[in-house]
């Protein structure tokens, strides 16, 4: 029986809580009787209530994130009314700082910042009923010598079935207003001897997809360069994921990357904004030249994946420079784009830019922007409904021919918010539309709206869903090929062969 759970609800199975097991592997003698119990957003709260209250636990240690905040608050609230002398402590970048946005007042106690130490302090002092009189325990930068790693309570199950989640390093040096990381501006590496062994002990486990949460990997190029070396001794498959500046690529970083063979190196590159004003606005550095330099170097010498980031609602940016950020970017590269929506975290210093743009939240996670004074609310839901349809297409890769017939001398964003603005007004959803129902949106909008020829926009349809092994066509695709399936391909293709060498 456990008397602590250590427990939080992710936003997908798939993904594995590091925050709950560096407090795990942090309990020293209370690992014993300490466990770890997650779930998923979405679930019933009751459901998880009754799981967690099974062994009667005298302590549950709560990770609260963006994404589950309001079920966290709900289960505290069921917890209290089931079990009102469990002691709830709560930990996570939600409540970290103030304000708190979602009603944590049943909690027993918080813990703000670093919490693998006081964690264990603070569960030690509730067993031994000692007295305890603070309910914040206020952030603190703790020496991470002091840290054991968690890398060891990764199991079997999180192996096989979910991402796992490293660090090499803490903090950001930047002061990007929009992002929490710029809070804590004292980077701190962990013993990279020491991570690399544990990572050896990952690997001898099967472990081969490392998704790093560093926000700046390639700030320390000799700490960058033992990561990636790392890597590029394993013979077998493996996928990395790093999130990375976008100016500051030095020779010896870009030799490593050049090697990385094909599907195992995911890069991260945040852009935000192309419009220095902007970028000034929010306190964000912007070398666009080096960004140039560096995309090109990424997209034509090296195998990476490229995601890039740009937000929608900065204070200042109307639509219309938000669309040439879009398009130029578009012409640097052909990577993934993720078009984020401004969110006002507690802890950040936007609201200084609340009364001049008009800037207006929700209070409600995920803190989204509502409307300015440049992109009044009808036009912000458009640009949401724009950021969600562009996943479908564009950053899908189900449409890579179709999208580019699509916007082809043409502006991008121009082109796109039009297609987008037509698509809701066929499904008034920008959720749970299918592939071929995207499919037949695409064409019907590409030939009637466009006036492109049928049989062509259905050739390039055809390519785009057939690239994919076990596909079948849609059936309004079917009169326009002799092909109905990625298996109907592969035999066609073969006879085609077949035919070429005897004519030979």
């Amino acid at each position: 029986m456990a008397s602590i759970i250590l427990t939080t609800l992710n936003g997908r199975y798939t993904h594995s809580s590091l925050g709950l097991r560096y407090l795990y592997a942090n309990l020293k003698e209370l690992q014993s009787i300490a466990t770890i119990k997650e779930y998923v957003i979405n679930e019933k709260i009751q459901d998880i209530v009754e799981d967690l209250l099974k062994d009667s636990p005298k302590i549950i240690g709560i990770g609260v994130y963006i994404w589950n905040a309001s079920d966290v608050g709900e289960l505290i609230h069921i917890l209290k009314k089931i079990s009102p002398k469990t002691k709830i402590i709560l930990g996570g970048p939600e409540v970290s700082y103030l304000p708190f946005r979602v009603n944590m007042d049943k909690a027993d106690y918080i813990i703000q910042g670093e919490g693998e130490i006081p964690f264990y302090e603070l569960c030690k002092d509730i067993l031994e009923e000692k007295e305890i009189i603070k309910k914040i325990f206020l952030p603190k930068l703790y020496d991470l010598k002091d840290i054991k790693f968690p890398y060891e309570y990764y199991d079997d199950n999180d192996i096989k079935n979910r991402y796992i989640y490293v660090e090499a390093s803490r903090g950001c040096p930047f002061s990007c207003e929009f992002c929490l990381s710029s809070i804590d501006k004292e980077v701190r590496n962990f013993d990279i001897d020491q991570l690399l062994n544990d990572f050896q002990i990952l690997w001898d486990k099967g472990v081969r997809n490392f998704k790093f949460i560093d926000r700046t990997f390639n700030l320390d190029i000799k700490l960058a360069n033992r990561l990636l070396d790392f890597f590029l001794s394993k013979e077998e498959h493996f996928t990395t994921h790093f999130e990375v500046i976008p100016d500051h690529f030095p020779s010896e970083l870009r030799e490593r990357i050049k090697q990385f063979p094909p599907h195992s190196l995911q890069l991260e590159i945040g852009i935000q904004t192309l419009k220095k004003d902007i970028a000034r606005n929010i306190r964000r550095n912007l070398n666009i030249p080096k960004i140039k330099e560096n995309l090109a170097f990424l997209e034509k010498e090296t195998n990476a994946h490229i995601h890039l980031d740009l937000i929608i609602g900065l204070p200042g940016e109307s639509v219309e420079s938000f669309g040439e950020n879009l398009d130029y970017l578009c012409s640097l590269s052909n990577s993934e784009i993720q078009l984020g929506v401004l969110k006002k975290l507690s802890g950040t210093t936007l609201n200084r830019h609340d009364e001049l743009y008009g800037m207006v939240y929700s209070d409600i996670p995920p803190y989204d922007i509502l409307a300015n004074n440049m992109i009044p609310f009808p036009k912000m839901q458009e640009m949401k409904r724009f950021a969600r349809f562009w996943d479908l297409v564009y950053n899908s890769g189900n449409f890579t021919k179709t999208f580019a017939l699509l916007v082809e001398n043409r502006s991008v964003y121009e082109t796109f918010y039009d297609f987008s603005h037509w698509l809701y007004m066929q499904t008034y959803s920008t959720w749970q539309i299918s592939l071929d129902r995207l499919a037949q949106f695409l064409f019907d909008y590409l030939t009637t709206i466009q006036k492109i020829e049928q049989q062509k926009v259905a050739d390039i349809l055809v390519a785009d869903i057939l690239k994919v092994g076990g596909r079948k066509l849609p059936s309004f695709l079917r009169k326009y090929s002799e092909i109905t399936s990625s298996f109907d391909k592969v035999q066609i293709e073969t006879k085609q062969k077949r035919q070429q060498k005897r004519t030979e």
